[in-house]
């Protein structure tokens, strides 16, 4: 009888024991939650601000040209709105970068939202073609690509995290979504700082840091110092 009531103590102190991680790691989970609802909600000045930035710098590019990216932007929200959702062509970008960086499994995991694929192709192609062909029309083609691509990677992004959004007070989605425009919105940049000589990505990155701490310093003396 001892020996059963030693055992019925010993198992009942290994399950209170493999309790314990389960309920330390629901906890953790929440707090890691929180902090990256907290970093989501420190990213949208910068979402903002960045925004801002590129559409004053973006305006500094011929009207016309403009109208072309845009044109490819709504494009693919009117596509996708009353016409088809081509989640399979966004599907098929993801498992490129999935085989191109599958030497690094963190970037396998992160590369597919971070990284909008068939814009940086499409950059490639422009890239050689600019040689080849010396159309004045090239670059309106490939900037019409470049809204409706950009368009599709950041849509189907976003609707890819809301899907798997577990976390605490919609942390993952605010966070994630926060950080992949912001990476997205500097892609093109790049580009068009390579196409265009007038438009800066240096003015870019100073326009939307200046705007950003001026929006910080602002909630900061109503919060503290008003």
């Amino acid at each position: 009888m001892e020996k059963k009531e030693s055992r019925k103590k010993e198992n009942n102190l290994e399950a209170k024991i493999s309790e314990k991680p389960i309920k330390i790691g629901g906890f953790s989970i929440r707090i890691f939650g929180l902090i990256k609802f907290l970093l989501g909600v420190c990213l949208l000045p910068f979402v903002y601000s960045a925004s801002i930035s590129f559409l004053n710098e973006f305006g500094v590019i011929e009207k016309a040209m403009q109208n072309y990216f845009w044109s490819g932007l709504i494009t693919l929200v009117i596509v996708y709105l009353f016409i088809w959702e081509p989640a399979i062509i966004y599907t098929k970008g993801q498992k490129i970068l999935e085989i191109i960086f599958a030497f690094f499994k963190p970037l396998v995991r992160v590369a597919p939202y971070l990284l909008p694929i068939y814009t940086l192709i499409l950059f490639m192609a422009y890239w050689v073609l600019s040689f080849i062909w010396k159309s004045p029309n090239l670059v309106n083609y490939f900037l019409f690509l470049f809204g409706f691509t950009l368009g599709l990677h950041l849509i189907f992004s976003a609707k890819s995290i809301r899907s798997k959004q577990q976390g605490f007070l919609k942390a993952n989605y605010i966070f994630g979504f926060s950080f992949i425009y912001i990476v997205n919105l500097i892609f093109i940049c790049f580009f068009l700082n390579l196409i265009f000589e007038k438009f800066s990505v240096v003015n870019f990155f100073n326009n939307s840091f200046q705007a950003a701490t001026s929006i910080f310093s602002t909630v900061f003396k109503q919060l503290f110092l008003g």
